[in-house]
């Protein structure tokens, strides 16, 4: 009787892996290799040149068909280009894509802040909000901008993903991912980030108050700051006269 239950218990613990699998609940190859890959250009890591996909695949230690799958979806995000018969494009950081992408958070990102300040918030949500910029603040005194520049997306992350309209966060998470990649390449080119810290305190206060204009004026304020100051050093890194 022992032994029958021992194999039925393996029986069963097969078969739940194997629907693991099914259900998607474990990444495959070709979500591994997005990631990566993903995370590797918006870092600059991978350097604006042209790759084989047999590079690529020996980079992340994959086959090619994960890859290939992988570099699809990045296609489809305008992350590489793919050139039939030449490989993988990783394109360069565009001035005038960025401008694009400024604009449009502009525009749109203060308008998450006002629906967010319009909410009552759960505590825990408020408290995620001060979090991030106290660690924000917690990495300028360490003089760490890599880690200031994570908690700031992760302030702005949350930010966005409070405002309860669902086409307007997957919007402006694609337009974050881009701002990551050109905040990153400029990183060490800007100065210390003391006030925009101040402002994205700021607009937790007005949240918290449930001041929805100041929350609106105050977010965009900060963002045409920033993206006016990311374009100016973005201007620099580009080839010729500025």
């Amino acid at each position: 009787m022992p032994a029958t239950q021992t194999r039925t218990e393996r029986h069963k613990q097969k078969s739940r892996s194997k629907r693991k699998t099914l259900t998607g609940r474990q990444p495959s190859g070709a979500d591994k290799a997005y990631r990566d890959l993903r995370r590797r250009i918006l870092d600059n890591e991978l350097a604006a040149t042209r790759y084989s996909e047999q590079q690529l695949a020996g980079m992340l230690g994959q086959g090619a068909a994960p890859v290939r799958q992988a570099l699809a979806r990045l296609a489809a995000e305008g992350l590489v280009e793919l050139q039939p018969r030449h490989g993988v494009r990783v394109p360069p950081l565009a001035l005038d894509d960025m401008r694009e992408i400024f604009e449009i958070m502009i525009a749109l990102e203060p308008m998450a802040a006002r629906r967010v300040a319009l909410q009552n918030l759960a505590k825990s949500d408020l408290d995620r909000l001060t979090a991030a910029v106290q660690q924000m603040d917690a990495a300028i005194l360490k003089d760490d901008l890599v880690a200031w520049a994570k908690a700031d997306e992760l302030f702005h992350i949350r930010l966005i993903g409070l405002c309860g309209n669902k086409r307007l966060r997957a919007l402006l998470l694609t337009c974050l991912d881009q701002r990551h990649r050109a905040r990153m390449l400029t990183l060490g080119a800007r100065p210390v980030p003391v006030d925009s810290n101040r402002e994205h305190a700021a607009v937790v206060d007005a949240v918290r108050r449930h001041d929805a204009d100041a929350a609106y004026a105050l977010h965009h304020d900060h963002l045409a700051r920033s993206s006016a100051m990311l374009i100016s050093l973005l201007r620099r890194t580009e080839p010729g006269p500025h």
